[in-house]
Protein backbone atom coordinates (compact mmCIF):
# COMPACT_ATOMS: atom_id res chain seq x y z
CA UNK A 1 0.00 0.00 0.00
CA UNK A 2 1.00 3.62 -0.97
CA UNK A 3 2.57 5.90 2.34
CA UNK A 4 0.21 8.41 1.40
CA UNK A 5 -3.17 7.09 2.22
CA UNK A 6 -5.09 7.40 5.47
CA UNK A 7 -4.11 4.62 7.75
CA UNK A 8 -3.04 2.16 4.72
CA UNK A 9 -6.93 3.28 2.95
CA UNK A 10 -6.93 4.08 -0.63
CA UNK A 11 -9.59 6.92 -1.74
CA UNK A 12 -12.43 6.98 -4.12
CA UNK A 13 -10.76 7.41 -7.60
CA UNK A 14 -6.59 5.56 -6.77
CA UNK A 15 -5.59 3.74 -9.65
CA UNK A 16 -4.83 -0.07 -9.20
CA UNK A 17 -3.55 -2.78 -10.91
CA UNK A 18 -4.62 -6.49 -9.67
CA UNK A 19 -3.46 -9.65 -10.65
CA UNK A 20 -6.52 -11.21 -12.14
CA UNK A 21 -8.76 -8.05 -12.72
CA UNK A 22 -6.07 -5.81 -14.20
CA UNK A 23 -6.44 -2.06 -14.73
CA UNK A 24 -9.13 -0.33 -12.32
CA UNK A 25 -9.99 2.56 -9.99
CA UNK A 26 -11.65 2.72 -6.66
CA UNK A 27 -15.27 3.73 -7.34
CA UNK A 28 -16.42 3.59 -3.34
CA UNK A 29 -15.28 2.67 0.23
CA UNK A 30 -17.54 0.03 2.26
CA UNK A 31 -16.45 -0.94 5.85
CA UNK A 32 -14.56 -4.07 4.94
CA UNK A 33 -14.27 -3.70 1.09
CA UNK A 34 -13.51 -0.86 -1.40
CA UNK A 35 -15.86 -1.05 -4.93
CA UNK A 36 -13.59 -1.33 -7.81
CA UNK A 37 -14.38 -0.66 -11.55
CA UNK A 38 -12.04 -2.88 -13.32
CA UNK A 39 -11.81 -2.51 -17.24
CA UNK A 40 -11.83 -5.59 -18.77
CA UNK A 41 -14.48 -7.41 -15.54
CA UNK A 42 -16.57 -4.32 -14.75
CA UNK A 43 -17.32 -3.68 -11.03
CA UNK A 44 -15.97 -6.07 -8.15
CA UNK A 45 -15.85 -5.46 -5.03
CA UNK A 46 -11.97 -6.25 -2.70
CA UNK A 47 -11.04 -6.16 0.55
CA UNK A 48 -9.52 -3.82 1.98
CA UNK A 49 -6.77 -6.60 3.45
CA UNK A 50 -6.27 -7.49 0.12
CA UNK A 51 -2.49 -6.66 -0.84
CA UNK A 52 -1.55 -8.58 -3.80
CA UNK A 53 -2.58 -5.41 -6.37
CA UNK A 54 0.05 -2.50 -7.58
CA UNK A 55 -1.17 0.83 -6.49
CA UNK A 56 -0.80 2.84 -9.56
CA UNK A 57 -2.34 6.77 -8.41
CA UNK A 58 -3.21 6.68 -4.42
CA UNK A 59 -5.92 9.14 -3.66
CA UNK A 60 -5.96 10.07 0.32
CA UNK A 61 -8.83 8.85 1.89
CA UNK A 62 -11.30 11.20 3.11
CA UNK A 63 -14.38 11.18 5.36
CA UNK A 64 -17.27 13.35 3.99
CA UNK A 65 -16.74 12.99 0.47
CA UNK A 66 -18.98 15.07 -1.42
CA UNK A 67 -20.86 14.06 -4.20
CA UNK A 68 -19.08 16.85 -6.43
CA UNK A 69 -15.61 15.43 -5.60
CA UNK A 70 -17.06 12.07 -6.44
CA UNK A 71 -18.45 13.47 -9.65
CA UNK A 72 -14.81 15.30 -10.48
CA UNK A 73 -13.33 11.87 -9.63
CA UNK A 74 -15.35 9.98 -12.05
CA UNK A 75 -14.86 12.55 -14.78
CA UNK A 76 -11.33 12.07 -14.55
CA UNK A 77 -11.65 8.31 -14.64
CA UNK A 78 -13.86 8.46 -17.77
CA UNK A 79 -11.05 10.49 -19.24
CA UNK A 80 -8.42 8.52 -18.72
CA UNK A 81 -9.76 5.07 -18.96
CA UNK A 82 -12.26 5.57 -22.02
CA UNK A 83 -13.33 6.00 -25.53
CA UNK A 84 -15.96 8.56 -24.03
CA UNK A 85 -15.52 12.55 -25.05
CA UNK A 86 -16.21 15.47 -23.65
CA UNK A 87 -18.38 18.22 -24.63
CA UNK A 88 -15.82 20.65 -26.84
CA UNK A 89 -17.59 24.21 -27.61
CA UNK A 90 -17.10 24.91 -31.75
CA UNK A 91 -16.37 28.54 -32.16
CA UNK A 92 -19.24 30.86 -31.75
CA UNK A 93 -18.49 32.36 -35.67
CA UNK A 94 -19.18 28.55 -37.13
CA UNK A 95 -22.39 27.79 -35.49
CA UNK A 96 -24.96 27.04 -37.40
CA UNK A 97 -22.44 27.56 -40.57
CA UNK A 98 -22.26 24.92 -43.82
CA UNK A 99 -19.09 23.43 -45.19
CA UNK A 100 -19.70 23.12 -48.93
CA UNK A 101 -17.36 20.44 -50.77
CA UNK A 102 -17.45 21.49 -54.69
CA UNK A 103 -15.63 19.50 -56.90
CA UNK A 104 -14.30 21.67 -59.60
CA UNK A 105 -16.00 20.17 -62.68
CA UNK A 106 -19.45 21.29 -62.59
CA UNK A 107 -21.45 19.02 -63.83
CA UNK A 108 -20.68 17.14 -60.24
CA UNK A 109 -22.69 17.84 -57.42
CA UNK A 110 -21.66 19.97 -54.84
CA UNK A 111 -22.13 18.43 -50.60
CA UNK A 112 -22.93 20.86 -48.09
CA UNK A 113 -22.22 19.36 -44.52
CA UNK A 114 -23.25 21.02 -41.22
CA UNK A 115 -19.96 22.81 -39.52
CA UNK A 116 -21.72 21.04 -36.23
CA UNK A 117 -21.41 17.83 -37.96
CA UNK A 118 -17.54 17.58 -39.46
CA UNK A 119 -16.45 19.16 -35.70
CA UNK A 120 -17.78 16.65 -34.08
CA UNK A 121 -16.06 14.03 -36.25
CA UNK A 122 -12.61 15.88 -35.77
CA UNK A 123 -13.33 15.88 -31.77
CA UNK A 124 -13.67 12.52 -31.78
CA UNK A 125 -10.61 11.73 -33.99
CA UNK A 126 -8.81 13.72 -31.66
CA UNK A 127 -10.11 11.83 -28.47
CA UNK A 128 -9.91 8.65 -30.09
CA UNK A 129 -6.12 9.49 -30.70
CA UNK A 130 -6.15 10.55 -27.30
CA UNK A 131 -6.99 7.40 -26.33
CA UNK A 132 -4.51 5.16 -28.28
CA UNK A 133 -1.87 7.19 -26.99
CA UNK A 134 -2.79 5.75 -23.19
CA UNK A 135 -2.91 2.49 -24.81
CA UNK A 136 0.55 2.22 -26.29
CA UNK A 137 1.84 4.27 -23.20
CA UNK A 138 0.65 1.27 -20.82
CA UNK A 139 1.40 -1.81 -23.36
CA UNK A 140 3.32 -4.18 -22.00
CA UNK A 141 3.96 -5.76 -25.27
CA UNK A 142 6.11 -2.55 -26.47
CA UNK A 143 9.33 -1.74 -25.56
CA UNK A 144 10.03 2.17 -24.40
CA UNK A 145 11.78 2.88 -28.05
CA UNK A 146 8.27 0.89 -30.11
CA UNK A 147 6.13 3.46 -28.04
CA UNK A 148 8.29 6.55 -28.25
CA UNK A 149 8.53 6.03 -32.43
CA UNK A 150 4.51 5.11 -32.08
CA UNK A 151 4.20 8.32 -30.05
CA UNK A 152 6.16 10.56 -32.74
CA UNK A 153 3.44 9.28 -35.19
CA UNK A 154 0.77 10.19 -33.32
CA UNK A 155 2.28 13.70 -32.50
CA UNK A 156 2.65 14.40 -36.24
CA UNK A 157 -1.12 13.34 -36.90
CA UNK A 158 -1.79 16.19 -34.54
CA UNK A 159 0.15 18.01 -36.71
CA UNK A 160 -1.56 17.23 -39.61
CA UNK A 161 -4.96 18.08 -37.87
CA UNK A 162 -3.94 21.67 -36.97
CA UNK A 163 -5.67 23.37 -39.89
CA UNK A 164 -8.83 22.65 -38.06
CA UNK A 165 -7.37 24.24 -34.77
CA UNK A 166 -10.00 27.34 -36.40
CA UNK A 167 -13.19 25.38 -35.38
CA UNK A 168 -11.86 25.24 -31.90
CA UNK A 169 -13.42 27.65 -29.08
CA UNK A 170 -10.92 27.54 -27.01
CA UNK A 171 -7.23 26.75 -27.29
CA UNK A 172 -6.49 24.53 -24.72
CA UNK A 173 -8.41 21.71 -26.74
CA UNK A 174 -6.43 22.45 -30.05
CA UNK A 175 -3.94 19.80 -32.04
CA UNK A 176 -0.87 20.49 -31.49
CA UNK A 177 1.79 18.85 -33.12
CA UNK A 178 5.78 18.91 -32.98
CA UNK A 179 7.05 22.08 -31.93
CA UNK A 180 9.52 23.89 -34.56
CA UNK A 181 13.02 25.68 -33.02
Amino acid sequence: MSDSTNNGILGIGSRIKHPAYGDGVVIRLHKVAYECSFMTYGIKMVGKEYDKWQVIEAVTAETGVTFNEVEKSLMKILRAWSDISEEVPLGDRWVGGTMILKPEDDSLQSKEIPIESFFHKIVMVRDRLRVMEQRINASKGLNDEEKVNLQQYITRIYGSLTTFNVLFQNSREQFHGEKTR
